[in-house]
């Protein structure tokens, strides 16, 4: 009976490693596909928050204007009523007043409850005293053969931002950032108009994405009395 024991105690030795190779394989593949999916699901949330940040703080926005906005402080709501941002409708560069638009989100717009937009005019309207952050973006690519040229877009008497187009004979990008810091009175009406000093620019194209104009409110002032 010796020997049936000892060789009953020498196959359960070599059947031991065996299971445990396997239920090593299988941990490790479970973990593997687990980690899999988690990294999946970050990277879609990373990419529909990068979606919405682009639509509502768009990236011209200076880093000490944009925690102002995106802070993790409790009256984030608060602070969204005093933003707006409109983004250009139309891709053709002439004098004109730019048309814009706002930008919607899931049950939100773009424009805040201290202002007012105007969609049949393209004016937004201030419903609050106070010193305001204002910023234009504008994103300009060239189709092909395009001359060199120059125009400006203007919001009403606060903000003047000129665009310098350089002579590109295939596809080119131009980018163009101004902001200001200014006072601005409650039921201010404020247009965003083109200027085309030198004529007009053939085949150059104002890319709707990327080209808009937006404000903050910096802080509230009393409204100025009339004696």
């Amino acid at each position: 009976m010796a020997p049936n024991d000892t060789m009953d105690a020498e196959s359960l030795q070599k059947e031991g490693p065996r299971r445990g190779r396997c239920l090593d394989c299988c941990l490790v593949i479970s973990v593997i596909v687990l980690f899999t999916g988690m990294a999946t699901l970050a990277v879609l949330g990373v990419l529909v928050v990068q979606d919405l940040e682009h639509k509502l703080m768009p990236s011209s926005l200076p880093e000490f204007m944009m925690e102002k906005v995106t802070g993790d402080a409790p009256d984030n709501i608060i602070k969204m009523k005093n933003f707006a941002y409109l983004e250009a409708t139309l891709s053709e560069l002439k004098n004109h007043t730019m048309p814009l638009e706002y930008v919607s989100f899931l049950s939100r717009t773009s424009v805040g409850s201290n202002f007012e937009f105007h969609p049949v005019h393209h004016s937004l309207t201030v419903k609050q005293d106070g010193i305001y952050f204002m910023y234009v973006e504008l994103n300009v690519t060239c189709l092909y053969r395009c001359r060199p040229g120059l125009f400006t877009v203007q919001v009403s008497d606060k903000l003047s931002c000129e665009v310098k187009l350089p002579n590109s004979s295939d596809s080119h990008n131009v980018q163009k950032k101004c902001w200001t810091v200014k006072p601005v009175s409650k039921d201010t009406h404020l247009l965003t108009d083109m200027f085309l000093p030198h004529g007009p620019l053939h085949h150059w194209k104002l890319e709707l994405r990327g080209s808009g104009v937006g404000l903050f409110l910096v802080e509230k002032t009393r409204p100025t009395q009339t004696v």
